[in-house]
């Protein structure tokens, strides 16, 4: 079975907890189990729950969720390229899939919450069939 960490967060709750909810609800459909969940308060702190929970024996692969909302400068690009860069790096440094579930940047609170199902079941089947191609290799 594989053993995920959710990072998830707070800002933007009405987008971020329904995803987390669903990802709950999906890892349980795809017969994962979720180890671990850690709140951050927004998508700029995503990386440093995400090393941490990658740093575990016990989880096979991290799920992120969030959503990075389109305001009046080019801040929510600035937070979408630097956390998804970082994520990527620590996917290859632990050698564990770190999903990318985080809406945006472009994006108003509208399209945010339409994505909220279609964001947090992709990043769970990409970790769960991520790792489990890696625990065959």
């Amino acid at each position: 079975m594989v053993k995920l960490g959710i990072v998830a967060s707070e800002f933007n709750w009405d987008i971020c907890g329904p995803m987390l909810e669903f990802a709950r609800r999906h890892a349980a459909f795809l017969e994962a189990e979720v180890v671990a969940e850690v709140l951050v308060s927004g998508v700029f702190e995503i990386p440093l729950a995400a090393k941490k929970l990658a740093e575990r024996q016990d989880i096979d692969a991290v799920v992120t969720l969030g959503a990075v909302i389109e305001g009046e400068t080019a801040h929510d690009e600035v937070v979408m390229q630097h956390a998804a860069r970082k994520l990527i790096d620590l996917a290859v440094q632990y050698g564990k899939p770190v999903a990318l579930g985080i809406s945006g940047p472009g994006m108003t609170r509208v399209q945010g919450l339409e994505r909220v199902n279609e964001y947090a079941r992709r990043a769970v089947e990409a970790a769960v069939k991520t790792a489990r191609s890696l625990q065959k290799v």
